[in-house]
């Protein structure tokens, strides 16, 4: 199959914009109805959906979509919204660029547990009280982005920060880890980092730790009362998600896959790939093509 599509600028006509936001009836209308292929940015989405029909696959999971959902998709996930009707709600795009041009640092994305969970990227569910809040923000941003008020960026921006907060707020995945310090947040960028540097060689958990200069026990307590998975669910995940995007999109063959993601045998990255998803990498890839 070909490569994956992708999404370098927020918006296709100006190359020049760093943010975007339109709603989701609009995009339905602009595009007939018809659903684009898998694929992925090179930015930051979220879709604040109010009522929805059919479903949105991140990197080869579906979620059903329905009322009052928050998605997130981060730089480099593979995404396809699937709507049996025009649905209600926003689509919010940007950059790293917009971030660092109104001063909401990079590592506070990092630190939030909203992007770049692999493995699992389910809608948030707020209450109606939350929604309603973070509705208020989407219709904030939208003026401003399309209105000529002067220094909108900034504004804009201010509001996404305050959006992203409050979900933040919504999917604290261990409450009881509450006392864990910025020190926990640094330590799972830095995880992050290097999991996405070297994931393709290094599977264990040690030698992460042995890069961050902690012990295993202790990344594997940071990164679970963070993220709600162990450092070795993290790094496994990470491997099966880039296994079955180079299973849909290249053709590849699965021993040509296993030495690029550091398997040794063809036999161990089989085993490896069906133990985490109950398929075989021949099967998967069939499944997925008939869809």
């Amino acid at each position: 199959m070909d490569s994956v599509k992708t999404y370098e600028t927020v918006n296709r006509e100006r190359h020049e914009l760093s943010f975007g936001i339109s709603r989701m009836e609009d995009i339905y209308v602009k595009r007939n109805g018809q659903v684009d292929e898998p694929h992925r940015h090179n930015f930051y989405t979220v879709l604040v959906v109010k009522q929805a029909k059919g479903v949105h696959k991140i990197d080869f999971q579906s979620y059903e979509m329905g009322e009052k959902q928050l998605f997130f998709v981060a730089p480099g996930q593979v995404h396809q919204v699937i709507e049996e009707q025009a649905s209600k709600g926003f689509v919010m795009t940007f950059s790293s660029e917009f971030l660092v041009q109104n001063a909401i640092p990079l590592s506070f994305i990092a630190s939030l547990n909203l992007f770049q969970n692999y493995g699992q990227t389910p809608p948030l569910y707020p209450s109606d009280e939350q929604f309603e809040r973070i509705i208020a923000f989407s219709n904030e941003m939208f003026q401003l982005f399309h209105g000529d008020s002067k220094m909108k960026d900034l504004s804009v921006g201010s509001y996404l920060k305050l959006l992203l907060i409050e979900c933040n707020n919504i999917c604290s995945i261990n409450p009881m880890v509450s006392d864990m310090d910025l020190t926990g947040d640094s330590l799972v960028r830095s995880f992050k980092q290097k999991v996405d540097e070297h994931y393709r060689s290094e599977h264990s958990t040690q030698f992460y730790a042995d890069e961050l200069h902690v012990s295993a026990d202790h990344l594997n307590r940071v990164i679970k009362g963070k993220i709600g998975k162990t450092a070795k669910e993290y790094i496994q995940a990470r491997i099966i998600t880039e296994a079955k995007r180079l299973l849909y999109f290249t053709e590849l063959s699965n021993k040509e896959i296993g030495y690029e993601l550091g398997f040794s045998e063809p036999a161990n990255f089989s085993a490896f790939f069906k133990k985490h998803t109950d398929l075989s990498p021949s099967n998967f890839k069939n499944a997925e093509q008939k869809v």
